[in-house]
């Protein structure tokens, strides 16, 4: 009897255990919702390791489980999909070249020679930007390596789907005070 009953709660215990579904290849099949760098665009089935799938993809809504039924309405509407993506990247493309066209400034404690004191790297660069009142991140910069002397720089800047635009940096020295006094007494 009790053997019985040990055996019924395995089962109901079993049945309530949600497993993902595997691909050909042992790895969790998922559909894209979003595109996904180095993964995929919007639509694809994808084969993934069971942790980058229940860890990063479906808690971030990048990916639900590929079954029968969302494969169909993808299909269905794969059509709205591509104009969403175009619109999508004809506002990227459009950020590029208006970046393209803007300069920022960054003033930077430097010695006589144009050393900077310290350098100038990707925060201070996004704290610039948004200045002129563009939105970008810190992880969308491409840096070489941090500004450590006085001049103009163009940085590139990674805004998805291998577009990229260039933006103009001033590098000046910081104006003292004091400085500023003698330069309008002058």
């Amino acid at each position: 009897m009790a053997r019985v009953r040990a055996q019924k709660r395995l089962k109901r215990s079993a049945s309530r255990v949600r497993r993902l579904p595997q691909g050909p290849h042992g790895g969790i099949e998922l559909l894209l919702i979003q595109s996904v760098d180095h993964l995929g665009n919007q639509g694809d089935v994808v084969e993934v390791k069971p942790g980058f799938a229940k860890n990063y993809l479906l808690p971030q809504g990048l990916a639900t489980l590929a079954t029968e039924h969302h494969k169909r309405m993808i299909q269905k509407h794969q059509s709205r999909l591509q104009d969403i993506e175009q619109q999508r990247l004809a506002s990227l493309r459009a950020l590029a070249d208006s970046l393209s066209n803007q300069s920022v400034t960054i003033e930077a404690n430097a010695n006589e020679e144009g050393h900077l004191y310290g350098s100038v790297g990707a925060t201070e660069i996004v704290a610039a930007v948004k200045r002129i009142e563009f939105s970008i991140t810190e992880d969308q910069i491409r840096l070489e390596g941090p500004l450590r002397e006085l001049g103009l720089y163009t940085i590139k800047i990674h805004l998805g789907h291998e577009i990229e635009g260039a933006l103009k940096v001033w590098v000046v020295p910081t104006v003292d005070e004091g400085d500023e006094a003698a330069a309008s007494t002058s």
